[in-house]
Order: C-alpha cells, then structure tokens, then sequence
C-alpha cells in the first residue's frame, strides 16, 4: 500500500518517492560511505520456499525431572523447535555444541531447559550464561525463572546499568545460575564478589555479537578464570572465520547444530524512500496511520533525536515508546514491555535496541535515520521477518 501512495512524486523533491533505481549515487551512512544503495532494496522470500521440519522428539519424551517437564508443558512448549529438537539431548549428555541459529528460534529454551535438569540432578552445577546485552541477559534470566518455578533453583543477573551493590548482595545468596554481559561479569570477578572457579558449565549466546561489540578480551578472561575441563555451549547466528576460532579455542569436540533459516536480508522486504528533512515526520505519519504498520521499530541516531521523535509521535497521537541509553534500567523495561504486550505501537530507539531484543512480530522496521554501518543496517532490521515470518524495512534517504 505504501509502495503506491509514496511512489508519485518528484526525487528527492516536496514529498517523497520509494526507489527502485539499482543505480543510485553515493549516499553517506553515518561515517561510512555505501556506494551501492541497491543492498537495501530486496524482496524477501517466500517463507512457503522454506521446507517444513519434521520434528524427531517431543517434550513430554525428554528425559528430564517430572516437575521441570511440568513447568515445559504448562508453559505451552509440547512439540520442540528446530534448535530444541536437535540441541537438548547433546546438552543432557554433556556434550559440547556450536549451535548456528537465527534469533527468536527457541534457542534460549533449548539450553535453559537441559541445564535446569543438570542442576536438579546434581545441586553443586554452577552455570555461567554470557550475553552481549543487558536486555538479553534479563530475557534469559526471565525464561529460567519461567521454567524453574518451584524447583529452588536460583539465579543471579549481572548486567550493566542497575546497582552493582544489589547484586554483589544478590550473589551472597544461595544461587546455581549467573546470567549476565561480560562487562559487568567481569567486575564483579576483580572485586573479588564472584569466582568462576566451580563454574562447570558455560553458556556462550549471541558469540558472533559479543565478538562485533569488542568482548573477545572479557571472553577470554572468563573462560580462563573456569575450570578445564568444562561445558560449553556456544551459539551464534553466524560462521565466520573469526567465530571459528574462537570454537577451537574454547571448545572440546563440539556437536555442531545448524538451523539457521536464512539471512536477515532473505526475510526482509527492504526499500529506501527518498524525503526531504523537513518532509520526514509528515512521511512517517502518513505511513504509520495505515493498518499494515501495526508494531512499528523505529531506528535513529542519538538519544536526544529518539527522545523528541517519540515525543513527536505521541503529541500527533500515536502510542509510542522510546529507548535509548540515557533511560534507566527501569524506564527501558517499562517501554520493551509496553511494546512487546502491544500497549504501544511504536518503539523509537537508539541501535542500543537493534542487538539481543526478542521482540515478537514487529510488523516494520523503518531506519528514520541512517546506520553508521552495513553491519547496524542488518542488525536493525533482524528485529523484524524472525522465526519464519517475512518482515518489511524502509531506509530514509535525504
């Protein structure tokens, strides 16, 4: 529908026309120059081109404890995902594995859900799970306290941006679980507040975007500061040469799992649409109060730029959120759940939001401002055409 109403007009003139010109100038992204603006235009494919899986296991055949299983059920989980159906079992066995999946797949499920079983089983297992962000640790800690109702299996989140001293606190406490980013894991180690030396089982999740945002070194430190032999499982959404290394350095004969569905850029229907600055909000109006455009992230540059855009948006009578790092812990949980329950149609955000959010069926990711990089580009909009469903991104272009 919007391809039809923004397509008319004059390039780049009063209103705003979407591109379908391969053969476009240079056009600047943040620092970066792109000299080929045709990467953000693709169509996404079919999800129908892609084969269904047959599930081999179900929940209710694991051999996991009764109550664990119980709590699996009664949350809804009875046939497994992919990442689930091929990962479980190797982790029971204590296995090492590489699992290759794209976000929002149930992999977080199918490494809490064995590693819950080990502690029951054996009430001296410490687990140690490392996340690039703190959003995403706090959604791993969240599915743990989801599935070990009842158990008295405790967890510890370490991430940054809440007191360090409630959670020193916290890890006096009796705990099997710590859950947190390197960073802050990292601090509490040299403080002396945590020991990793009777941690035996590592969970390494997002490692392709622990690598992208500088953690190698941390990485390295935790691991070294763990016990050899250990347990490890490693997961990311890519195989680069990089990625490689780092398995063979930090794991023993994995078991490679691979579900990964496809590239962001196969999911995605992406457009670039030409506008003038002041055009911009008028653009956006026009676009968002169309009934497609029903969960809409929006991506902008500085914190100050999201703040107003929100504010914008909400006096013109949207529902709308904004996220970015001058917003508390609380206040940016507040808005994630606003958004992620539907309460609010619009999430304005800094790239702060583009890594680690399982946000479920955002419908639109629209870049109102650039991305520094190609690599922010398709981290942004990974956030929407997730777990087998096609997604739609447009990039604002001056």
């Amino acid at each position: 529908m919007y391809r039809k109403q923004f397509s008319r007009g004059k390039r780049p003139g009063g209103n705003s026309r979407i591109n379908r010109n391969k053969s476009v100038p240079k056009k600047k992204f943040g620092a970066s120059v792109f000299s080929d603006i045709s990467k953000f235009i693709n169509k996404a494919t079919p999800v129908a081109e892609v084969a269904p899986y047959t599930v081999v296991n179900s929940f209710a055949d694991f051999s996991i404890n009764e109550d664990l299983k119980k709590n699996v059920l009664s949350a809804g989980y009875n046939e497994p995902t992919p990442i689930q159906d091929q990962t479980i079992l190797h982790v029971l066995a204590g296995r090492d594995i590489v699992g290759i999946a794209n976000t929002g797949t149930g992999k977080t499920a199918a490494f809490i859900i064995p590693l819950l079983d080990k502690v029951v089983k054996d009430r001296k297992q410490n687990v140690l799970i490392v996340a690039p962000t703190r959003e995403l640790a706090i959604q791993i800690n969240q599915e743990l306290i989801k599935f070990a109702r009842g158990l008295q299996i405790f967890s510890v989140c370490t991430v940054g941006g809440m007191p360090i001293f409630r959670q020193i606190n916290d890890l006096r406490r009796s705990h099997n679980f710590v859950i947190g980013t390197p960073g802050r894991i990292k601090d509490l180690i040299e403080r002396g507040c945590l020991y990793l030396d009777k941690f035996e089982t590592v969970v390494l999740d997002e490692a392709d975007r622990m690598l992208d945002m500088g953690f190698i070194n941390d990485m390295r430190f935790l691991m070294s500061s763990m016990p050899s032999p250990r347990h490890t499982l490693f997961f990311s959404a890519t195989l680069s040469p990089d990625i490689k290394r780092i398995i063979s350095e930090f794991l023993t004969n994995p078991i490679n799992v691979s579900v990964k569905t496809g590239d962001t850029a196969t999911s995605v229907d992406q457009d670039v649409v030409y506008v003038k600055q002041e055009a911009k909000i008028d653009l956006l109006h026009n676009l968002l109060i169309q009934e497609e455009f029903n969960k809409v992230l929006i991506f902008g540059r500085t914190k100050h730029g999201v703040e107003r855009l929100s504010r914008l948006l909400v006096d013109r009578g949207f529902k709308s959120e904004s996220i970015h790092g001058d917003k508390n812990h609380m206040q940016r949980q507040r808005a994630l759940s606003q958004f992620k329950e539907n309460r609010s149609q619009i999430l304005v955000a800094t790239d702060v939001a583009a890594r680690g959010l399982d946000i479920p069926n955002v419908s639109h990711v629209i870049n109102y401002e650039l991305p520094a990089t190609y690599e922010d580009y398709i981290h942004r909009i990974g956030r929407t055409g997730r777990a087998g469903k096609a997604g739609k991104a447009l990039t604002f272009i001056d």
